[in-house]
């Protein structure tokens, strides 16, 4: 499995596991539990969840999850802007802990920009590092600009929305996370529209090319650059093996410029993409 370095050193697993959507449905639950479990077991021990997701559902589908095997998963949880205050952050964080049934959250993420000043935010992620409640913190659907107030502190992480269709944080984003050792997190690496992507034919072509699926085509080239971490959702145990698959498969420089010339580069700067 390819690794991404923290900011300190630690590597993360390049490949983890998404679970927005999981936890709506108790139907659904030993479904989405095994296939957590059996991405765990294929590598992608790196798992992302939300304390927005299903209002705390999917943090409890993680905690079935890694029942038994906490100490081989590194999990991510954020935290919603209204309650980044200080001190919001802290019993946000306690009700997520209580919900994963651990004593720590391995990265801690604001979830995207809110009311809360900043710096209270940052204060309340110190705290929480302090008291060893998280071991990592950092930011999501930050863009440049939102970086800049981050520079020079612990900031270790900012995940975006990021696939073949929406490249925008090439620009500059990306490229300065880069020179600051901050990795991104890619979240819906294909794309929100699912089928449309799927259905591209550049990345049909290269899936060919490799006896690979557009899918994997798409995991594949989304942590490419060795500072991205890609986490694909899937509550399938055929989707699961299918993003596992995506590790070990290396694009070449003509299947790049294949999927340029469809899915092109940015040339300017353009507005962040949000989901």
């Amino acid at each position: 499995m390819q690794t991404v370095e923290l900011p300190g050193g630690e590597r993360v697993p390049a490949l983890g596991q998404g679970t927005w959507y999981m936890g709506e449905r108790s139907a659904d639950t030993s479904r989405e539990v095994n296939a957590l479990r059996l991405g765990v077991d294929l590598g992608m021990t790196l798992i992302d969840t939300a304390e927005m997701y299903a209002d705390g559902g999917a943090e409890r589908i993680v905690a079935q999850a890694v029942s038994g095997i906490r100490d081989k998963v590194f999990i991510v949880s954020k935290v919603l802007p209204r309650n980044a205050s200080r001190a919001g952050v802290q019993s946000a964080c306690e009700r997520s802990l209580k919900r994963m049934k651990t004593d720590h959250i391995d990265l801690y993420l604001l979830h995207w920009r809110g009311g809360h000043p900043l710096a209270e935010t940052v204060a309340g992620f110190e705290a929480l590092k302090t008291a060893g409640k998280i071991r990592y913190w950092g930011v999501s659907n930050f863009d440049t600009d939102d970086m800049l107030e981050v520079q020079g502190t612990a900031c270790s992480a900012n995940q975006v929305l990021y696939h073949p269709a929406s490249r925008g944080i090439e620009f500059d984003l990306l490229p300065w996370c880069v020179r600051h050792g901050i990795p991104v997190m890619a979240y819906s690496p294909l794309g929100h529209h699912v089928r449309k992507t799927l259905a591209s034919p550049a990345l049909l072509s290269v899936a060919k090319r490799h006896g690979a699926t557009a899918a994997q085509v798409a995991v594949a080239w989304s942590i490419r650059s060795g500072n991205v971490i890609s986490i694909p959702k899937a509550a399938d145990p055929a989707h699961v093996r299918e993003n596992a698959g995506a590790a070990a498969l290396t694009l070449t420089a003509d299947d790049l410029a294949t999927i340029d010339a469809t899915h092109r580069p940015p040339s300017r700067k353009v507005s962040l993409d949000l989901l």
